[in-house]
């Protein structure tokens, strides 16, 4: 589990904004950036395994210690997205928490609406300095690494801000280790070109741990995205110039969330009924042929239809189940069965609108649509379960 920090929006329904750390820094790092953006935005701030309050990774004996990695970073994230459910966002993070975001755009491109690169990199160098330092601090802990920090962060006029200092020295060692373990093996390059996110990325032009000549790489792997370089400045370029990339990243994000509110309407009614696995599936499964008529039943189906108002949307799977057993169309069935039930709908609830189906469409239809809809219900609630295992 991440811990994480969501300051609320202008309102309840702005959308939301995951500000995503650097190796060796909590969520504090944002500070600079935070009242500016959360006049627009809802803010999810989050903590790497092992800094401020996020728990060390590996969890203590005797639970099982897995390998850390950028997925399993970009899955936890997901889960806590999932648990304070909120399906698309916006993205702006730096260096690792920069590598998470790219990540996130690559392979769930639906889900991110906006993307903002800072000093970051699809491919960190050679695996042997970060091999190196993952040693130093297994055997040496983090002191000594945490002292050098001033010098990867900031340019040598900047005084290092003392709090951002202490923070690094409370990092746990074995997650930081395993963060750099992270960084050594590292290569986003070839999943650039899957981004489709309208795409910033800044870069420090005194940055001596990502060079601009990364952030160059991203902006010309990432379709039309754009690059800013900023002068004097260093890794935590957001520290370092705060009103350059404050104002950066205002003009991206507010400019930038893709597609028109009835489209956004749809896309987030979507994952709500059906479920982010399956939208994620279809999305990926999409190809230049199907794409229209993807982009047809998020806005009309999910945006004008489900999307409105005037029936709950309990009601509407009444209506979806009762219509699917009429038409016999049953992969359609199992999935609104399961939509029915994150509607609110119960199992018995289910029962009774297909017993009623069997009055007005046919027993041999209502027959059938009971085998599916009670497979759709056994493989929800094994899900459920290992959810909360």
């Amino acid at each position: 589990m991440l811990t994480h920090h969501l300051t609320p929006g202008p309102t309840p329904a702005a959308p939301t904004l995951v500000l995503a750390p650097s190796l060796g820094t909590p969520l504090a790092l944002w500070k600079p950036q935070l009242a500016a953006l959360n006049a627009y935005f809802n803010i999810l701030r989050w903590d790497l395994p092992g800094h401020g309050n996020s728990p060390a990774w590996p969890p203590p004996p005797p639970s099982p210690s897995p390998r850390l990695t950028l997925e399993t970073l970009a899955t936890l994230l997901l889960d806590l997205l999932e648990e304070l459910r909120i399906d698309t966002f916006s993205y702006a993070g730096i260096s690792l928490g920069g590598a998470v975001g790219t990540w996130l755009a690559a392979h769930h491109p639906a889900r991110v609406e906006s993307l903002a690169l800072l000093c970051t990199s699809a491919h960190f160098g050679p695996p042997e300095p970060w091999l190196a330092r993952a040693d130093t601090v297994r055997t040496k802990g983090i002191g000594e690494v945490a002292d050098s920090a001033p010098s990867r962060w900031f340019t040598p006029a900047f005084d290092a801000p003392e709090h951002l200092l202490a923070d690094h020295h409370r990092v746990d060692p074995e997650s930081y280790a395993a963060c750099c373990e992270i960084l050594a093996g590292l290569d986003l390059r070839p999943e650039l070109a899957r981004i489709t996110a309208p795409t910033l990325v800044i870069a420090g032009r005194d940055d001596v741990a990502t060079p601009p000549s990364h952030a160059r790489e991203l902006a010309d792997g990432i379709l039309d995205a754009q690059l800013l370089e900023l002068p004097r400045a260093g890794h935590l370029a957001n520290v370092e110039q705060p009103n350059q990339v404050t104002e950066a990243l205002l003009s991206h994000l507010t400019n930038t969330r893709t597609g028109p509110p009835l489209r956004r309407t749809g896309e987030a009614t979507r994952r709500a009924v059906l479920g982010n696995a399956h939208v994620d599936r279809a999305k990926t499964r999409t190809t230049p042929f199907t794409a229209r008529f993807q982009e047809f039943i998020t806005r009309y189906a999910w945006g004008e239809i489900w999307g409105d108002g005037t029936l709950d949307r309990r009601t509407r799977s009444v209506i979806t189940l009762t219509a699917l057993v009429a038409g016999g169309h049953k992969d359609e069935l199992a999935l609104h069965v399961q939509g029915a039930l994150r509607n609110g709908l119960s199992p018995d609830e289910i029962g009774e609108v297909l017993l009623q189906c069997a009055v007005y469409c046919s027993v041999p239809a209502a027959n059938s649509a009971f085998a599916v809809a009670e497979r759709a219900i056994t493989e929800y609630a094994a899900d459920a379960d290992r959810k909360d295992s």
